[in-house]
């Protein structure tokens, strides 16, 4: 069904939505390189195979199984930058790595702009949007500051604010958090909409009466046009702009 209503303003979520984190592979890869340490492409597959099942990549998957140790810390991890850190490197850990003085080299890596790649079609979704006088912003579940790896996309020009759920001391799916972004872009609920990857999450903001559409997050060679859906409802929408 078409929007009947005029779109002024577009929520983006960051990870799995804008961007994607790299590999696991990549991920292990880089910093054992980085750090000297010598391994078979075999062995550095199956690290990385073992950290992500563990949920030590953020970004990636989720964890299956939280030690009782690290549940304090997994709970806050949005909310707090050390907590974020804490938690992963402590599934690190538990997934047997063997190099500890590398848990943290590998919690860095995992928020610096070569660690991510953006979606094929996110310049052209975002530069539409703008040429439409459509405002946009960032609203992310987030326990670090992805601004820098935006600016280094050249996507920090693009987005009228961003909302970070570590320094606005709620996470999605709070219903506040939306309506903080629609107040700060000075745009009506019924005039935004919501693009995300995470039901639970990003699906709060219909109770505010946004309305969402949901990607794939999947590596960016396998999702070539996600937006195309959002951006072409959007831009028939009655009134755009």
């Amino acid at each position: 069904m078409l929007m009947s209503e005029p779109v002024h303003a577009v929520l983006f979520d960051f990870s799995g939505t804008l961007m994607r984190a790299e590999s696991a592979e990549r991920w292990v890869a880089a910093v054992l390189t980085e750090a000297g340490v010598g391994l078979s492409e075999e062995e550095i597959r199956s690290w990385a195979l073992r950290l992500e099942g563990a949920g030590g990549l953020p970004g990636g998957h989720a964890p299956g199984h939280i030690p009782d140790r690290l549940r304090a810390v997994w709970d806050r991890r949005d909310l707090d930058p050390e907590a974020h850190r804490a938690a992963y490197t402590g599934l690190i850990m538990y997934a047997g790595w063997p190099w500890p003085e590398l848990a943290d080299a590998l919690h860095r890596r995992s928020t610096q702009p070569q660690a991510w790649a953006l979606y094929p079609d996110t310049l052209h979704t975002l530069t539409t949007l703008a040429e439409r006088g459509i405002r946009t912003a960032v609203i992310s579940n987030i326990g670090w500051d992805p601004r820098p790896v935006l600016a280094a996309h050249a996507l920090a020009g693009y987005f009228d604010d961003v909302l970070l759920s570590y320094e606005e001391g709620r996470c999605k799916p709070d219903p506040v958090l939306f309506t903080t972004a629609c107040a700060r872009l000075a745009v009506h609920p019924r005039h935004t909409l919501m693009v995300g990857d995470n039901r639970r999450a990003d699906g709060g903001a219909e109770a505010v009466g946004i309305r969402t559409f949901y990607v794939d997050p999947l590596p960016v060679q396998d999702r070539p046009d996600g937006f195309a859906p959002m951006l072409g409802e959007a831009l028939r929408a009655g009134g755009v702009g």
